[in-house]
């Protein structure tokens, strides 16, 4: 299945491009501060040549159809802003994880729920499904934020959920789920 391009207000989820690769790479470093407690592979040592090798992972995924991630871009401007998407998609039981970072810059500007709420409508429209879970790791109070605005039910905090910089940590485990009503509005581009 062919990745969409979704148009949420004021952004644009794509499927990343090569041509991506450098704004990806200054985005990470620019984010250290904010991103890496949290997510292990934002470095201040990330380079163009990282991200192409992520965006091939994302690729395959795709091929998979077991992951659609996605580049954050500003609908006006077309910066980068982050990425996002859709992942560990599991199609017997109907569900997958949306994962979400914003560069540092942009942070607090909404463009995360945004996110989330253009994916979820993707996963239960598309591509139905019938679950979708955000998991955050304890502590990480931006993205708790994220997924309580975004309308997702907190259901638990999962022990030994996540790994982080190689050390398991606790996390919560949010959920959304298709019968809470009508998905957002988004728009799919061809492309």
């Amino acid at each position: 299945m062919t990745a969409p391009h979704l148009v949420f207000p004021g952004l644009v989820l794509r499927p990343f491009a090569d041509t991506d690769a450098d704004a990806f790479a200054a985005a990470v470093v620019e984010s250290v501060a904010s991103v890496s407690p949290w997510m292990g592979w934002c470095t201040s040592d990330y380079t163009a040549a990282d991200a192409l090798e992520w965006f091939a992972m994302c690729r395959a995924g795709q091929a998979a159809g077991t992951a659609f991630e996605f580049g954050i871009f500003d609908q006006q401007s077309g910066d980068f802003l982050g990425g996002a998407g859709l992942n560990d998609i599991r199609m017997l039981h109907r569900f997958c994880n949306l994962g979400y970072w914003v560069r540092q810059s942009r942070q607090g500007q909404g463009v995360a729920s945004r996110c989330v709420q253009a994916l979820a409508a993707h996963a239960f429209g598309a591509l139905d499904l019938h679950r979708v879970e955000i998991v955050v790791a304890v502590g990480n109070a931006a993205s708790l934020a994220v997924a309580a605005k975004s309308g997702a039910l907190d259901e638990r905090i999962a022990r030994n959920r996540l790994c982080i910089d190689g050390r398991a940590v606790d996390a919560h485990v949010f959920s959304l789920i298709s019968a809470h009503g009508a998905a957002p509005e988004y728009r799919v581009l061809p492309h």
